[in-house]
This record gives C-alpha cells, sequence and structure tokens, in this order.
C-alpha cells in the first residue's frame, strides 16, 4: 500500500474514520494481506492507554455513532465494515435463511439460537447479562458461549454495538467493561442504513468494484477466497 499506510501513520480517531471510508473494511489486527490494519496503522504507545487517541476505545466508537459495523466476521477475526460498504457486505455473506431453519439443517448451534433470540428481546445486552439470560455463567460453559457469540457474528446475524462500562449500586465505574450486542438488522435501522437492494451476486459485484483500485491485488484475491466470492 502507499505511504499513508505505513506503522504509525495513524493517530486519530477522526484520521482512522477516512481510512476506513475509503477502503470500506478495516480489520483490527494483520489478516488480509497487503491490506492495512488498525492494529499496523496506529502507534503501539497509544493502545490500551485511555485516552483520545487510544485505538483499543474506537472499535466501540465506531459502531456506537453508526460510522462502521463492528464484530468477527472474517475468519472469527475482529473488523471494521464502513457504513457505506455494510448492507452490501451484509447481503453478500449473510444467509438467506434464519437461524432457526440453519438450525434445523444442522448450519448452526443451538446456543447460537438461543443468544440471537435473548439479543433479539433485550437489543444492546451486555456479555454479561447475556449470560446469565442464556443460563450460561458457569465456567465450564464459557467456551460454548463465546464460540455461540463469534458464530453469530461470523453469519451477520448480531454485531458488537459497544462497550458497557460496570457500574456499582451507586453508579460508579466498577471493574472491567463489557462487550455489548445488537442484532444487524436493528443496529442498521438504528443507524439510518437500509438493505441492500439486490441479490448476493449483486451485492458481491458491488464490493469487488469499490475494492478495485483502492485495494491491492492480493488483498481482493485473498478476501474473495476467504468468502468465496470467486
Amino acid at each position: 500500500m502507499g505511504q499513508e499506510y505505513e506503522q504509525g501513520s495513524v493517530t486519530t480517531y477522526g484520521e482512522t474514520a477516512e481510512i476506513i471510508a475509503k477502503l470500506g473494511i478495516l480489520p483490527l489486527a494483520a489478516l488480509i494481506p497487503g491490506h492495512p490494519s488498525l492494529n499496523g496503522l496506529t502507534k503501539p504507545e497509544n493502545w490500551h492507554t485511555g485516552t483520545d487517541l487510544d485505538p483499543w476505545s474506537w472499535r466501540a466508537q465506531f459502531p456506537g455513532e453508526g460510522l462502521a459495523g463492528y464484530g468477527k466476521f472474517i475468519k472469527k477475526k475482529a473488523i471494521l465494515v464502513s457504513r457505506e460498504w455494510f448492507p452490501a457486505f451484509v447481503a453478500a455473506v449473510d444467509s438467506t435463511k434464519s437461524i432457526e431453519e440453519r438450525y434445523k439443517d444442522g448450519l448452526a448451534s443451538k446456543e447460537a439460537v438461543t443468544l440471537l433470540q435473548i439479543v433479539r428481546e433485550h437489543e444492546g445486552i451486555d456479555t454479561r447479562k447475556l449470560r446469565a439470560e442464556a443460563d450460561m455463567k458457569a465456567k465450564e460453559k464459557k467456551t460454548a458461549f463465546d464460540n455461540a457469540v463469534t458464530e453469530l457474528q461470523g453469519s451477520l446475524d448480531m454485531v458488537i454495538s459497544g462497550i458497557k462500562q460496570r457500574l456499582n449500586d451507586e453508579g460508579e465505574v466498577n471493574g472491567w467493561s463489557s462487550t455489548s450486542f445488537e442484532t444487524v438488522s436493528h443496529w442498521m435501522s438504528d443507524n439510518g442504513l437500509s438493505a441492500f437492494e439486490g441479490d448476493r451476486e449483486e451485492a458481491i459485484a458491488w464490493i469487488q468494484t469499490k475494492m478495485n483500485g483502492v485495494w491491492s491485488p492480493t488483498a481482493i484475491a485473498w478476501t474473495n477466497k476467504a468468502f468465496s466470492w470467486n
């Protein structure tokens, strides 16, 4: 890629927002060969500082402000997808069958069905409450819970919509923050995004057209293979 995508070339949230808008898809860490990542663009010393320059905090800010959809969308890795690309991305990746139909066909786990039904009823629910509602708070159920959450993101049923602070009874921050989840349809509606007008093939063609001239040939080829878009 060009000079602008070298390590440490990005410092602010605004600069990153411009790059996401230009590229359409930006992984948090190195994933797509020949393609930038948030980790690779930013300065290591700014991560996990809790300041305005902390890229780790931006991952919740982008979906919270409706600038990008966020979740483990590719090979169980966290990705930011720009609001312009997101409807086409959903149409190109999402199944046409409901999760209940996929479960009957053996294409979805029982845990994923349970979690998605809860998220539908409690949009924006955080990890702790979701585990409690699903009766999966026990330590031995954590792996199944984590796998189902990742499954729902990979199938574009659910996105990470933000990060919620844990508060005590006095309303003070107490303990680690917790990831919150929404269904894809709710997040899109909430942020003024309409469903892509076209079928899966048209959505793929739309994305591929956007990639041409902006993405490296290596990155395009890898992504096409990862999603079977060839």
